[in-house]
């Protein structure tokens, strides 16, 4: 599970500076948006090398559900776009943002923690 985790990290990095990069590159101010989606399409790959290789691992190794897998994925997209934000795009996180993002991990624990028998 931990190299699922880790791969998952990984992604995610890479999906959050293609998604959000964008918008605080300089040398990419006041060219075509084809060009930004191009940057995009070409740093998502990098994401695309780690996560499928974390949803195999994952799904087939440490026998976690297609649910738990995209749960897990989704506070880790979650914990990666804060730090994003704080420090690329310069912007705090706010207390109903914060809660909004809890009720997300209150879901994992759920959706984990409460394994039905396979």
């Amino acid at each position: 599970m931990p190299k699922v985790i880790l791969l998952l990290v990984g992604s995610n990095i890479f999906m959050t500076i293609a998604w959000y990069g964008h918008l605080k590159l300089r040398w990419l101010e006041g060219r075509p948006l084809i060009v930004a989606i191009l940057v995009a399409w070409g740093v998502a790959f990098f994401e695309y090398c780690l996560q499928v290789p974390a949803n195999r691992l994952g799904y087939m190794g440490a026998h976690m559900s297609g649910y738990e897998l995209k749960l897990v994925q989704e506070v880790i997209t979650l914990l990666v776009f804060i730090v994003f934000a704080w420090l690329v795009l310069k912007e705090r996180l706010t207390w109903n943002y914060a809660v909004s993002f809890a009720l997300v991990v209150l879901a994992v624990y759920f959706a984990t923690a409460f394994r039905p028998s396979r």
